[in-house]
C-alpha cells in the first residue's frame, strides 16, 4: 500500500513539469485566419479574417464582405467593420452573417496556441490559421 501511494504521489508531481504547449503571444498578422467550422449546406465557403499590422481587417463571411479595422493592445481586440457588401444573398445568409458579424463586433479579446486563435467575448469563436 505505502508503494502505491508512492507511485501515485510521484506521477502527481510528475505531472506539473511535462512539456505544455505554450500560448503564442504574437497576433498572426497578415495571415488567413479561418472559422474553426465546417461549410454551410450547399457551400464551399467559410468566414475568413485577415488582419494587417496596419490595422486593416478584411472580413469574409458566409455571403457578405468587407473591410474594416482592428485595434490590438497587448491581448484585447476591437474590430470594427466599416464597408460590408451584399453580394446577392439570401435573407438566410444575410442573417447568418449579420449574426457573425454581431459577434465579431461583441470580441474583447485573443489569445493563440499554436496554429488557433481563439477569440472571446459574448461568444467565443475558433479560427484556424491557413497553412498554405
Amino acid at each position: 500500500m505505502r508503494r502505491f501511494a508512492l507511485v501515485c504521489a510521484l506521477l502527481a508531481s510528475g505531472i506539473g513539469v511535462l512539456p505544455t504547449r505554450a500560448a503564442d503571444s504574437n497576433f498572426p498578422f497578415d495571415n488567413e485566419l479561418r472559422l474553426d467550422t465546417a461549410p454551410k449546406r450547399g457551400s464551399k465557403r467559410i468566414p475568413v479574417l485577415q488582419v494587417s499590422s496596419s490595422g486593416n481587417i478584411d472580413i469574409l463571411l458566409w455571403c457578405v464582405n468587407g473591410k474594416g479595422t482592428a485595434v490590438l493592445a497587448d491581448n484585447t481586440i476591437t474590430i470594427v467593420p466599416t464597408a460590408m457588401q451584399d453580394n446577392k444573398c439570401t435573407a438566410d445568409q444575410l442573417a447568418t452573417d449579420e449574426s457573425l458579424l454581431n459577434d465579431l463586433t461583441e470580441i474583447t479579446s485573443w489569445k493563440r496556441e499554436g496554429e488557433i486563435v481563439t477569440f472571446s467575448g459574448s461568444k467565443t469563436l475558433r479560427f484556424r490559421m491557413s497553412t498554405n
